[in-house]
């Protein structure tokens, strides 16, 4: 591993780590500002659950979904800060970082100006992490993708298929020679 990357995933894995831990002690706060956005989020949330696994039900607490919340942040921090499943942890911070932002940061809805320019600048320090999160989650680490090695294969096999044809030509022809002397 890089020494960038060494440094930066514990870096980028901080603010979720302190964030998981914050949420579960400061639960009832956090499932207060959760709640329009768990309300407005659940049934869509639902339909989707009943197409994947029927008769699933979705917590419908915000006080559960801040505990689930929390525990992502923390075991998919620690991961990405130890460089365990990188990617899988970036995607998976990445997901719960777009309702974490839109509960806790609305910006929008604050009449006073100090307050506002205050959960105005964390909204978009959280999307600025949104997009480091985005680049760790697609970064190999300079080893070739799948899809590269998906690809590097095909061409493979067509190569491999272009010359063991020539090859069986050749040979017929050799054969054909041979028969008619």
């Amino acid at each position: 591993m890089t020494p960038s990357r060494l440094l930066a995933r514990p870096l980028l894995a901080s603010m979720f780590l302190a964030g998981g831990v914050s949420s579960l002690r400061n639960q009832d706060w956090a499932a207060q500002q959760a709640k329009p956005v768990v309300d407005k989020m659940l049934p869509a949330g639902q339909r989707l659950a009943d197409k994947v696994s029927p008769g699933l039900s979705l917590p419908k607490e915000p006080a559960t979904w801040v505990k689930i919340n929390a525990a992502v942040h923390i075991v998919a921090g620690f991961t990405l800060a130890t460089g365990r499943a990188p990617r899988l942890s970036s995607f998976a911070l990445a997901t719960t970082l777009v309702p974490t932002t839109v509960a806790g940061h609305r910006f929008w809805q604050e009449s006073d100006p100090t307050l506002k320019a205050n959960q105005q600048a964390h909204f978009f320090k959280n999307l600025s992490m949104l997009g480091g999160l985005m680049l760790a989650s697609v970064d190999t680490e300079g080893k070739p993708g799948l899809a590269w090695r998906a690809r590097r294969a095909a061409s493979d096999a067509r190569r491999e298929t272009r010359h063991l044809s020539k090859a069986a030509r050749r040979e017929a022809k050799l054969a054909a020679k041979s028969v008619r002397s």
